[in-house]
């Protein structure tokens, strides 16, 4: 189909393209506000600047499909082929994305709170400065992706894979990652204050300058962890693995101690509670 017959029926009232053959096409700066795309081939397309708000691009082919800056708000994108589209500022409030294939994709900078992107692969995609507050992250393959600077404060992660992600400066605020799976994460300055880490895998991750504080570290493993100048303020560490962790200037002040083993600690110049006595013990260095 070309773009001039799109527009035209487009204009004339139609709105069922689904299946269309749309592939290459230039759709730049278009309007096609609650368009039926589903299955459609846009492989290659430019609908960069676009408005497509509430259209539905269910199983829609959108491979290396430049949607920069697109407005998508509510839109339907269910198991579409998304690998290598170029999604950067975009604008994807409340859209729905269950299965998409988001591998390789640019979502910098894109706005997608509120979103339901179960079960997505969003392996290697970039997600720099993403907005993903109280996103539905569930099931979510982020493996090797880029978060950093992303927002994710009230997002849903229940089993979402994380594996050599990088969250460096992410806004974690109050999340809920209990039992998860970071080890070896990039969390370098990241925010997560009022957070929920009890028994998660932290061996061997980046929390140096972090913000945990009142943190809930409940029973979780920082074996070999980089907590360095990390903000602990009252966080929980009650029973948590921190052997061979460095501390070096962490400031633990009110921190809860009870039953943690720092074994080869690192702990020069960090801030301790006063009560620390109480409850540490192996060898701290």
């Amino acid at each position: 189909m070309k773009v001039r017959e799109l527009l035209r029926l487009y204009e004339q009232g139609n709105r069922d393209f689904s299946g269309a053959d749309l592939s290459g096409v230039d759709l730049r700066g278009v309007t096609l506000i609650g368009v039926n795309l589903t299955g459609a081939n846009l492989r290659g397309a430019d609908l960069s600047r676009g408005f497509l708000t509430k259209s539905d691009l269910s199983g829609a082919q959108l491979n290396w499909a430049n949607l920069s800056f697109v407005k998508m708000s509510e839109a339907k994108l269910v198991e579409a082929e998304l690998t290598k589209a170029n999604f950067s500022g975009a604008f994807l409030v409340k859209s729905k994305l269950p299965g998409a294939k988001l591998s390789g994709a640019n979502l910098s900078g894109a706005n997608l709170r509120r979103a339901n992107l179960w079960g997505a692969n969003l392996c290697g995609a970039n997600l720099h400065r993403s907005n993903l507050r109280d996103a539905n992250l569930s099931g979510v393959n982020f493996n090797w992706a880029n978060l950093s600077e992303a927002r994710l404060s009230g997002a849903k992660l229940y089993g979402a894979s994380l594996n050599g992600v990088n969250l460096s400066r992410a806004f974690l605020k109050g999340l809920d990652l209990g039992g998860v799976d970071l080890e070896g994460v990039n969390l370098k300055e990241a925010r997560l204050s009022g957070a929920n880490l009890e028994g998660a895998n932290l061996i061997a991750a980046n929390l140096s300058e972090a913000n945990l504080q009142q943190v809930n570290l409940k029973g979780a493993d920082l074996t070999a962890a980089n907590l360095a100048r990390a903000s602990l303020e009252q966080a929980n560490l009650t029973w948590t693995i921190l052997r061979r962790a460095d501390l070096t200037g962490a400031n633990l002040s009110e921190a809860r101690l009870n039953g943690v083993d720092l074994e080869g600690i690192q702990l020069r110049g960090a801030i301790l509670p006063k009560s620390s006595d109480r409850f540490l013990y192996s060898t701290a260095v």
